[in-house]
């Protein structure tokens, strides 16, 4: 899963996500909106109003001190006063628009993708949904991954995946360092590489700690 950049697997992997996503949110009761999810702090409706505003300033190429957490948590105030369909309208603008520009990109933009599809996963876990950071897109959300953990300097880490036949290689190799292991399922590398809490997983990681592992942050 290892290779150079595609710059149009964050295209692919958020009208996914959008396919998959939009239907679920449009169906589900407003109560459920104020759920709290796993991003300290944030409803299940604020997670969603940064992800929209996050894809538009991509978009309308709004870029300047975009995407620090002062940036997110003024960008989802601004949407305080949003109803929860001008919330969705704007995530599904984000995600079916944002792709060319992303490909368009040095690369930069393909770790805010992949954030995308963690934070659906963060809103499916709130909601009590299945496909938690799994399902629909694992593939591409793993391929960008295997470059995102390159840019942001974690170390090399040999992945072993329940239900794949090869192995994910992450990172960069590390001088006078081996490599690092992991035996997990997509759900808990996800987890760890995005910071999110490990309760009630299982898995054995090897010649690295998990602070090593995160991308975001």
């Amino acid at each position: 899963m290892a290779g150079e950049r595609d710059p149009w697997l964050p295209d692919r992997l958020l009208r996914t996500e959008r396919d998959a996503l939009m239907p679920l949110l449009r169906g589900t009761d407003q109560y459920d909106f104020a759920a709290r999810t796993a991003c300290p702090g944030w409803t299940v409706r604020q997670v969603l109003a940064h992800c929209g505003a996050a894809l538009v300033r991509i978009v309308e190429g709004r870029l300047e001190g975009a995407f620090t957490p002062e940036a997110n948590a003024a960008d989802v105030r601004e949407r305080a006063d949003w109803t929860t369909s001008q919330v969705l309208d704007e995530l599904e603008r984000g995600f079916t628009e944002a792709g060319p520009v992303i490909a368009a990109s040095d690369g930069d933009l393909d770790v805010i993708a992949l954030g995308e599809w963690v934070h659906a996963g963060d809103v499916r876990d709130a909601l009590g949904e299945p496909g938690a950071y799994d399902g629909k897109g694992a593939l591409e959300a793993l391929t960008i991954l295997s470059v995102v953990s390159r840019v942001r300097h974690t170390p090399r880490l040999h992945a072993t995946l329940h239900g794949h036949n090869a192995p994910l290689v992450l990172g960069n190799e590390v001088e006078g360092r081996p490599a690092a292991s992991l035996a997990a399922d997509v759900p808990t590398l996800i987890r760890l590489y995005a910071g999110r809490p490990l309760v009630r997983t299982r898995y054995e990681l090897r010649g690295a700690t998990e602070s090593e592992l995160v991308i975001y942050g």
